[in-house]
């Protein structure tokens, strides 16, 4: 006679084989082919395939919780991605909202005429730059700490570029000046260096937005021509041709006698 344990055992083995709705053929059919012998050797038999049923739903919950890890990390990633996108969809609207923004033919508030040789020389100056723009930056240097005079800290961000060649410091320098002296005249050049140096990082959209700061807001200024036609040559090299040629257009008609005008003329013979 069976133990009331092994009675109970074969009432479970019973009930989780035909609970298990994957493995729920394959416990009927074991089930049935473990028709003969005796009573002990079929309640062995049901152990083997109870236990075997129980390491299939362990194994497929296993799954089920690696799956759910591996969703939960894509659903991240995506959130990322998506956020990421629409950081630079909101740069390129703002970027071409400067573009259009630069044939209305707003005048700045001020003008760059009394900056010193360094800042006056800034279109040959950033010419230089681009051309060392292969250097490695000091990562370790600091850029300098404000000193609360204008013209004092504007010198100390040209000198990391002009003298030390620390071009992603000039760039932390120059924006932390643009947005602490806003009336200062030297605005115009400031905005010229970080459209030149994003250029020669690369950033395009973040070198025309510069560029078409300084046309916009210090259209008087001797920086605007050179910085209007470089936004056209980015433009241009992002293969923009419409935008490209409206803004060498815009040179020679707001810029007729300069330098940047010529240039523009021979562009847009090019296109």
């Amino acid at each position: 006679m069976m133990s009331n344990f092994r009675l109970h055992l074969l009432s479970l083995s019973l009930l989780v084989g035909l609970a298990a709705p994957l493995g729920a053929a394959n416990a009927q059919a074991s089930i049935s082919s473990v028709g003969s012998g005796s009573v002990e050797d079929r309640v062995t038999t049901l152990e083997r395939i109870s236990n075997a049923q129980a390491q299939l739903l362990q194994q497929l919950q296993q799954q089920m919780s690696d799956n759910q890890s591996d969703i939960d990390s894509l659903r991240g990633q995506i959130q990322q991605n998506s956020y990421q996108l629409n950081q630079v969809i909101e740069r390129q609207k703002q970027l071409y909202q400067q573009i259009d923004s630069l044939s209305s033919g707003s005048n700045g508030a001020q003008a760059g005429g009394g900056a010193d040789a360094a800042a006056a020389g800034a279109a040959g100056a950033a010419g230089a730059a681009a051309a060392d723009s292969g250097s490695s930056d000091n990562a370790s240097a600091a850029a300098p700490a404000q000193t609360g005079d204008a013209n004092t800290d504007y010198n100390a961000a040209v000198a990391l570029i002009l003298e030390k060649k620390q071009y992603d410091q000039a760039i932390t320098a120059l924006q932390a000046w643009v947005k602490k002296y806003p009336d200062s005249t030297y605005q115009p050049n400031a905005n010229y260096w970080l459209g030149q140096l994003y250029y020669n990082k690369g950033k395009k959209d973040d070198s025309a937005y510069y560029f078409a700061t300084v046309v916009k807001n210090y259209a008087k200024s001797p920086k605007a021509p050179e910085a209007l036609f470089k936004v056209g040559v980015i433009m241009q090299e992002k293969n923009d041709t419409a935008k490209a040629k409206a803004v060498f257009q815009q040179v020679i008609k707001q810029f007729p006698n300069s330098d940047s005008a010529k240039q523009a003329q021979k562009r847009l013979a090019g296109l």
